[in-house]
């Protein structure tokens, strides 16, 4: 019988590679020809998977390890794990939440600065040579203005405390409003929309949320409000937020993630009232490293105790 302990689904970093190999015996699911047939065979004493939120964990995955007791996962999404079917088992799930809050805000804020004040399309701008040649045109104030944040979490919340250095009004949008939040909830949100001249989508992702920023919010947010998203792709009705950058009817936007990554839509690429970011929102190198150190604390914990230190499940 096979004493593989533990599956990695994809790779990570390097180091951290080497060290679910040399201590733990890992076995490379990625570089597997057939990766559920060699679940099959050698999977029968796995408990743990090892994942991030690139990758997830799909319900064949769970279904080929008939041992399977904990899910760690690198990252704080968790929408391309199968939930139902780890539930269904009670089988344990860890991200990494918190470690990575301040690096994500700091790119939403980065983004809304961007998009607002027009700074990739003005690096663009000299860079062709075009300065002096003729006029850039205007850009957006942010100081002062008013801020949707679509998400009132831990990483919504970093947001709106950036905001406030800006001297911005700020409401959000939750199911509920977040007990001791200082700023307005807007039960709303097309309301909330209509509102601000900034919205920032900092939700979860999930069948819960898919399309939630649609065609009607976004003609909310109109022609002079911008979108900001470090949340998932499938928050937003891409094509309908393409449409209306393209046709005018929203004012800009600042995009971390996307439907499809790495695909991104070719019309976006073409228009100079959009930022585009390759989902690199916890890509500093203090935050990577604070996700690793979490995300080895969980198996390790797990292995020791029974228990992983930050559950989903």
């Amino acid at each position: 019988m096979s004493q593989l302990q533990l599956v990695q689904i994809g790779s990570l970093a390097p180091h951290v590679n080497t060290a679910l190999k040399e201590r733990h015996g890992a076995g490379a699911l990625w570089e597997q020809a057939d990766p559920i047939a060699w679940l099959r065979e050698h999977g029968q004493d796995v408990r743990v998977v090892v994942t991030s939120a690139r990758y997830g964990c799909s319900a064949a995955v769970i279904e080929a390890l008939p041992r399977l007791e904990a899910i760690v996962s690198f990252g704080v999404g968790y929408d391309a794990i199968a939930l139902d079917a780890a539930r269904a088992r009670g089988i344990q799930i860890s991200n990494t939440p918190d470690v990575l809050n301040d690096c994500v805000a700091d790119l939403a804020f980065s983004l809304l600065l961007d998009a607002s004040r027009k700074l990739a399309h003005a690096d663009r701008f000299v860079r062709a040579g075009q300065w002096g040649k003729t006029q850039f045109p205007l850009a957006t104030r942010a100081s002062g203005k008013k801020l949707g944040i679509l998400g009132l979490g831990r990483i919504g919340e970093k947001v709106a405390q950036r905001a406030t250095g800006f001297d911005m009004e700020i409401a959000y949008h939750n199911r509920r409003p977040r007990a001791g939040a200082p700023w307005r909830h807007e039960p709303d949100l097309k309301a909330l929309a209509a509102w601000c001249d900034f919205l920032v989508v900092t939700c979860v992702g999930g069948p819960e949320t898919v399309g939630l920023v649609s065609r009607e919010i976004i003609d909310a947010l109109g022609p002079k409000g911008i979108l900001i998203n470090v949340s998932r792709g499938t928050v937003i009705d891409e094509q309908a937020m393409v449409q209306a950058l393209r046709d005018g009817r929203l004012g800009g936007a600042g995009l971390d993630v996307f439907r499809d990554e790495p695909n991104v839509p070719a019309e976006l690429l073409t228009l100079d009232n959009v930022v585009l970011a390759p989902h690199i929102a916890s890509g500093t190198h203090e935050t990577r490293a604070a996700m690793e150190g979490l995300t080895m604390d969980n198996l390790n914990a797990f292995l020791t105790t029974g228990k992983v230190l930050t559950p989903v499940l």
